[in-house]
């Protein structure tokens, strides 16, 4: 068995602004002029792991591309998930700029038509009974709405999620979240939230002997025995900063322990958003309907910050309480950009061409494997990839925190997981020669290495 991938909490994210490569980079790249930028931002904004001080400024942004105040262009493939129909789609801009002359704002006590026909859109491509939903303006917030209702549904307050899972910021997330960058030294948290470990396939905590992760199951079984209490499961259903995909069958094994201890199962899709993995949601692909599905990111166009908290008409039982409240609940032109980023994932067939690029650039990455022993595994599931990078057996962060410095530097941005897994997050709407360049780059960088 191979050690897990779990990192300490300065590692666990490959924007961690703490590496010296960092330092490094910026004074072979950065002009006087970008660095008194960020100085000036580094000066104004809380300093925090991930983000402040910045690694770079941009001035613009177009399809798969960033443009740093350099004038460089950069392929994006991190966009903070956000960027499923490239950056500043025409048809998502023109959206936005319609509703912003007609109705730029809707107070919270009025409705507007546009909601209207995202929720009925939502509820049309939602698999099974999922047809209601509230919109909020993150995910972290979808993700609070959802641990409401299961209190108001279940009558029990406890969760069971997964250890380095992540699912938002705040405090009631991060007690759900399982990631120790976000949970060290902070005190406190919210009471009753339990933590299993994940069902990974390459280096399972309870070194099961079968596919089907059987011990997984049956521990899980055994926790919800003994609690009694819990009110619902909350999950990723593939795991998105290190692209894990769960054993098979085992979602659907899942469902039937929720179904017989009576707990709600709710999937966080928030980061894979719309369509990027070749299925409009990443459930279909485990043919599992969940109680509540939660979106996010890219809903918005990569624009307009957008989320939504999808359930079964059944839970609809709290309308004399509130789930969330939010300003921007029913946003006139959020719901237009969510509407028109539907549109151009229907209509210009980016669906189908995820599954397309997807299935190729995992041919390339096999053959990279073969040809590298620091390549570990190679997984993927549409347009996004991961990259896991091992020396010795053990998580190959210093040489993964290279192969990203090396890529930055020719133009490619993208993050690490777990401190070794080169994640791959490109727009939907990249062409193949742009895909294959991209990885040109990628195995430069790894070549690199020796």
């Amino acid at each position: 068995m191979t050690e897990p991938l779990s990192q300490p909490p300065e590692r666990a994210e490959g924007d961690v602004n703490l590496s010296p490569r960092r330092q490094q980079w910026s004074q072979q790249h950065l002009d006087a002029a970008t660095r008194a930028i960020l100085d000036e931002d580094a000066e104004l904004f809380i300093h925090q792991s991930l983000s402040t001080p910045c690694l770079n400024a941009l001035q613009g942004s177009d399809g798969i591309y960033l443009e740093d105040t350099q004038g460089r262009k950069i392929m994006d493939f991190h966009g903070n998930s956000v960027h499923q129909v490239g950056h500043g789609h025409p048809r998502v801009i023109a959206a936005i700029k319609a509703q912003l002359d007609q109705l730029p704002f809707c107070p919270r006590r009025y409705t507007n038509q546009v909601a209207i026909d995202l929720a009925r859109r939502l509820a049309d491509l939602a698999p099974g009974d999922l047809d209601k939903m509230l919109f909020a303006p993150g995910g972290t917030s979808a993700i609070g709405m959802a641990l409401k209702l299961a209190r108001y549904a279940t009558g029990r307050h406890k969760t069971i999620s997964m250890w380095d899972s992540f699912h938002g910021a705040s405090l009631d997330a991060i007690s759900i979240g399982g990631e120790a960058l976000f949970r060290k030294d902070v005190g406190p948290l919210l009471p009753g939230t339990e933590h299993i470990p994940p069902p990974t396939r390459g280096h399972c905590l309870f070194n099961c002997s079968d596919e089907a992760h059987s011990g997984c199951i049956e521990y899980l079984d055994y926790v919800l025995g003994m609690q009694g209490d819990v009110a619902a499961l909350i999950a990723e259903p593939m795991r998105w900063t290190t692209v894990e995909l769960p054993p098979p069958g085992y979602w659907n094994k899942v469902r039937e322990l929720c179904d017989r201890h009576g707990v709600l199962l709710i999937f966080d899709e928030i980061p894979s958003a719309l369509g990027r993995t070749g299925k409009m949601f990443v459930c279909e692909h485990f043919a599992v309907v969940p109680d509540m599905l939660v979106i996010g990111k890219g809903l918005g166009g990569g624009i307009f910050p957008m989320a939504a908290l999808i359930v079964r008409r059944s839970l609809d039982i709290v309308g004399d309480r509130a789930l969330g409240h939010y300003t921007h609940e029913k946003s006139s032109v959020g719901c237009a950009a969510a509407l028109a980023t539907l549109d151009c994932l229907v209509e210009e067939r980016l669906i189908e061409a995820s599954a397309e690029l997807g299935a190729h650039a995992l041919t390339r990455l096999e053959a990279m494997r073969e040809r590298y022993p620091v390549i570990h595994e190679v997984r993927g599931l549409g347009l996004h990839f991961g990259i896991e990078l091992r020396r010795d057996g053990k998580p190959a962060s210093d040489e993964a925190d290279t192969v990203l410095y090396h890529s930055l530097s020719q133009g490619l941005s993208y993050k690490v997981g777990a401190g070794c897994v080169l994640t791959l997050c490109p727009p939907m709407t990249i062409s193949r020669a742009q895909l294959d360049t991209a990885l040109d780059i990628v195995e430069a960088g790894i070549q690199s290495l020796d």
